[in-house]
């Protein structure tokens, strides 16, 4: 079956135009560097949605008492404070990519469960504020997601039929949202693996925007 081309782009904002957790999986990796271990590629899955005193025993892969899982983790915290001093960073490649989108005349709205006066200002951080014409957050809905009222609403600020929009997620939930609105989904793998971005409903999973061309 062939896709629907796609009319909008919308995007999530956490882990797709944002990456949020850059600063996290830096300071896990210099941890583990400062141990004298070599993390594995994709080691920092381990610590999703983890305290950092449970997240350390996953990443080390053995038992670790409570008075040196709390040591560990505040040297972890401490790295993430320094690092987190440079600002918020966006997923590779997003600022060219969303500005050839605006330079071609492509709808391109946001669709996040963060509030507006974070978007606003993240947004404005990593330099693509200005490149949106529809930002919907979590203010703006009665029902966050799985649900896809924050998608259908994106959609109608574009003035766009939902069945005519790809969105770029990088959560499960988020994909079942976009899915259920009856849209195309790329999947982003900064938080989940594309394997589960697939099984959700994803057509396909990328790991950031170098190299993506439009139309995809």
């Amino acid at each position: 079956m062939t896709a629907n081309p796609a009319g909008a782009v919308i995007f999530d904002m956490d882990g797709v135009l944002l990456d949020s957790g850059a600063h996290h999986r830096d300071a896990w990796r210099r941890l583990l560097v400062d141990l004298g271990l070599d993390p594995a590629p994709d080691f920092w899955r381990r610590t999703i949605g983890r305290p950092a005193e449970e997240a350390v025993a996953h990443l080390l892969d053995r038992p670790v008492p409570p008075a040196e899982a709390a040591r560990l983790a505040r040297r972890k915290r401490e790295h993430y404070t320094r690092l987190a001093r440079r600002g918020m960073l966006p997923v590779a490649g997003v600022p060219a990519f969303v500005g050839r989108l605006a330079a071609e005349g492509v709808p391109r709205a946001v669709a996040t469960s963060a509030s507006r006066h974070d978007v606003q200002g993240l947004l404005t951080e990593i330099g693509v504020h200005r490149y949106f014409e529809v930002i919907v957050t979590a203010d703006d809905v009665r029902r966050g997601k799985p649900d896809p009222e924050v998608y259908l609403r994106a959609a109608a600020g574009l003035r766009v039929p939902p069945t005519e929009c790809l969105v770029f997620e990088d959560s499960v939930v988020g994909v079942h949202a976009a899915r259920t609105a009856g849209m195309r989904v790329i999947g982003l793998t900064t938080a989940h693996s594309a394997r589960e971005l697939l099984a959700a409903g994803a057509e396909r999973a990328i790991a950031d925007f170098e190299g993506i061309a439009w139309p995809v």
